[in-house]
């Protein structure tokens, strides 16, 4: 009989798109890809229930960005795609960490090509580019916060500012390979350019009508189906405040308490879930 536990491994490997079966082993490599099994990357990469939590807080935080925001609304089929477009990300991130240089290369420069088509205009009439390199850093920054801040307050608290700084530098040569500019190598350096670039985010309709696609995804398989409003909330809070308030999402301290309590639960779950033995 396939136990619980088993069904839900499969799942949320197939969730996120996951190259190898629940149990099956890895890959042969060829190399230890960009960044290596000692870098803080692999780290933090490696921890899928922050992960996840970190990638919800980075969707509802990009699409702050009116250039963002439309890439997705005029680019993409996200009423009926999101869950494939998550998946794609997660497939992306987990390619260019830990596959080889060659792996790496070759969907950064998928993604730059994909990119080159993604153009149009805003509302106002002002031009947009997915390959612009101040948009291209937002994005950057956006994952790296909400993928370490997640990992930080879900899986090690007591990370150092050394070790956080390391993960920028790092990541930063992804940012910089897909034509980001700049491409902060410091959290203090990436909070300092969200900061900088806050006066131009913004919300309408149409970023309310994302961020409800996004957190009413459901699973296909009943057996998440617990974990999905956890792992949602739990997004939306790691973003910064100001960022909460934009969207229009309330959190009084009782609500952050127990979400923060629901996800370190739901975190705990999906670690033993994962676990090899």
């Amino acid at each position: 009989m396939v136990s619980l536990r088993s069904v839900i491994k499969t799942r949320a490997l197939a969730m996120v798109g996951a190259d190898r079966p629940a149990n099956g082993p890895p890959p042969p490599r060829q190399d230890d890809g960009l960044f290596g099994p000692r870098s803080a990357a692999w780290r933090v990469h490696g921890d899928l229930a922050t992960m996840m939590i970190g990638g919800v807080g980075a969707l509802l935080l990009q699409m702050l960005h009116p250039a963002a925001l439309a890439g997705v609304w005029d680019h993409s089929d996200f009423r009926h795609d999101m869950a494939a477009r998550l998946r794609r990300t997660a497939q992306f991130v987990g390619g260019v960490t830990y596959g080889s240089v060659e792996r790496a290369t070759g969907l950064i420069a998928r993604v730059r090509t994909i990119h080159d088509g993604v153009t149009g205009e805003l509302p106002d009439g002002a031009p947009y580019s997915a390959n612009d390199p101040k948009l291209l850093a937002f994005v950057h920054v956006a994952e790296g916060l909400c993928f370490l801040d997640a990992f930080r307050r879900y899986r090690d608290p007591l990370m150092s500012r050394a070790e956080q700084d390391r993960y920028f530098r790092e990541t930063a040569v992804v940012a910089r390979m897909l034509g980001s500019d700049p491409a902060p190598e410091t959290r203090a350096d990436a909070v300092a350019f969200l900061e900088a670039i806050r006066p131009e985010l913004r919300v309408d309709h149409r970023t309310r009508e994302v961020a409800r696609t996004l957190l009413s995804q459901k699973p296909d398989s009943p057996a998440l189906a617990p974990l999905f409003g956890v792992m949602f909330d739990a997004g939306a809070d790691l973003m910064p405040d100001w960022a909460v308030r934009m969207h229009g999402f309330h959190y009084p301290p009782a609500r952050k308490t127990a979400i923060r309590a629901s996800a370190l639960g739901v975190v705990g779950v999906m670690r033993w879930v994962m676990r090899d033995n």
